[in-house]
């Protein structure tokens, strides 16, 4: 597999480039530096391997609406297709969202080990605390693995 480079959600009209993320000094997820991209944690797997990929991405800035502000709209089904570096397509369908106060992350859901290829996307979610400059909450949404296509093709089941 390769890193991914592109993220694509039709239903909510995302199309964002997407940036390796790795972990601040105390352990929390970087966030992308552009509130127009997306990012990729990079101590995970990479999107089609086994185990949860997480990518979040900024809900607003200061000029308006970010990459995820629409991510609450996402239902169950809708999909989601990530472009990696090689060219490969892997498809995620979601399976289910929900917020989580920022203080209780579920670290152990997110990063989880699964047993099969999964898709975690993470944004800032419920009130603006104006003392911190941050969201209260986060917001999660959950996929599962439809396909990866490889080469204009669906990729072979290996052995």
């Amino acid at each position: 597999m390769a890193v991914p480079v592109r993220i694509t959600i039709p239903a909510i009209g995302v199309a964002a480039a997407v940036v390796p993320l790795h972990l601040n000094r105390d352990h929390t997820l970087q966030v992308p530096s552009n509130f127009a991209q997306t990012g990729w944690f990079v101590g995970g797997p990479e999107p089609g391997e086994q185990g949860a990929a997480v990518v979040a991405g900024h809900v607003d800035s200061r000029s308006g609406p970010a990459v995820f502000y629409r991510l609450r709209a996402l239902l169950r089904g809708d999909r989601i297709r990530l472009t990696l570096a090689d060219g490969t397509i892997v498809r995620f369908a979601v399976t289910g969202t929900t917020a989580v106060p920022k203080n209780r992350f579920p670290s152990k859901l997110v990063y989880r080990t699964t047993a099969r290829p999964t898709l975690r996307l993470i944004t800032c979610d419920g009130a603006f605390d104006r003392s911190t400059g941050h969201y209260v909450d986060n917001y999660l949404v959950f996929g599962r693995l439809l396909s990866v296509w490889e080469h204009g093709k669906p990729r072979a089941k290996r052995p």
